[in-house]
């Protein structure tokens, strides 16, 4: 029986976070009207398991092993863990917002570490600068790059006359750096629902990866309106800005997995698209824009509270 709600919380936690890295991945495809919300899915899915099954094994050892120890990874704890983030990634979803999953999961698993008195701060606190420095680096990137770009003036011009002479490679380099971004992220996030799985050795971790970045993948035609939430409502976003934004985020995004430091690439992503708002809209609308609040709100919030629900859950139903 337990291993049947297992199966149905990991599917559902997996869903959830396909949908809010679905939105950040494609935001820049689709906020520049290239393709449709229905093509972005599909390749989407490609892309993110091409990126876990070959990429993805770092950071699934580091959240299965490295936060609490492996053995106390029992069906009991598996089950907080999903039920607890999923709760949480949920909640997100219906507010429309992208949420950070690596957060949420780091926060369910530190919960049951709490109650079992087994969790490694010290692992915590080597992912703790990575969290705060990348975001923080893609925004300055970003901000940097696109700078060069906007506004249009007399020194770039001849940039914007490349544009409309080359317009349809540009289509074509946009597109493939959003595959890129899901490459990107499936060599991180779909370790958050593989990680927990690690101690229950039915099947190797590649093949685990595999599975649920399929069903992973499958939450961007089930949480569409994420997509629109990055791709629309927080700036419009030019061709070259897009592609920026997407190389940015992608590339630190698989630095982070490299190294095995679980990241966020809502945060990444978000970060380069809110330079690219104030360069065009300016530093004080765009961060007392609601739908940034809004989004800093939440990002804040959510691990917290599901620090909290975890530590409960787990007191409820996993022995000492």
């Amino acid at each position: 029986m337990i291993t049947i709600v297992i199966a149905v919380l990991a599917v559902f936690f997996a869903v959830n976070m396909g949908g809010s890295n679905f939105a950040v991945s494609f935001a820049t495809a689709y906020g520049s009207r290239m393709l449709s919300r229905v093509m972005c899915g599909v390749l989407f899915v490609i892309f993110l398991a091409l990126g876990a099954t070959f990429c993805g094994s770092a950071v699934t050892l580091t959240l299965g092993k490295n936060i609490i120890p492996a053995h106390f990874v029992t069906p009991p704890v598996i089950v907080v863990i999903f039920l607890s983030a999923g709760m949480s990634m949920f909640v997100a979803n219906l507010m429309k917002i992208p949420q950070t999953t690596t957060l949420v999961t780091v926060a369910a698993i530190s919960g049951v570490g709490l109650h079992l008195n087994h969790l490694n701060g010290a692992a915590i606190m080597k992912m703790v600068p990575y969290w705060i420095g990348l975001p923080l680096v893609s925004y300055a990137f970003t901000y940097i790059c696109a700078g060069l770009i906007y506004p249009p003036r007399h020194s770039n011009f001849w940039l914007y006359e490349k544009l409309v002479n080359n317009r349809q490679r540009l289509h074509i380099f946009v597109i493939a750096c959003s595959c890129y971004n899901a490459f990107a992220i499936g060599t991180n996030n779909v370790a958050n629902v593989v990680g927990p799985l690690v101690g229950i050795d039915v099947l190797p971790v590649a093949l685990w990866l595999l599975i649920f970045a399929v069903i992973f993948g499958s939450g961007a035609f089930m949480f569409p309106g994420t997509l629109e939430t990055s791709g629309n409502q927080v700036v419009p976003l030019g061709l070259l800005t897009a592609s920026i934004i997407s190389l940015v985020s992608g590339t630190l995004m698989i630095f982070a997995s490299e190294l095995g430091i679980p990241q966020s690439f809502v945060m990444l992503q978000m970060a380069a698209i809110f330079a690219v708002a104030s360069i065009k809209k300016g530093k004080d609308v765009t961060f007392s824009d609601p739908i940034t609040r809004r989004s800093f709100f939440t990002w804040t919030i959510n691990p917290v509270i599901t620090v909290g629900i975890s530590f409960l859950l787990a007191r409820l139903i996993v022995p000492r």
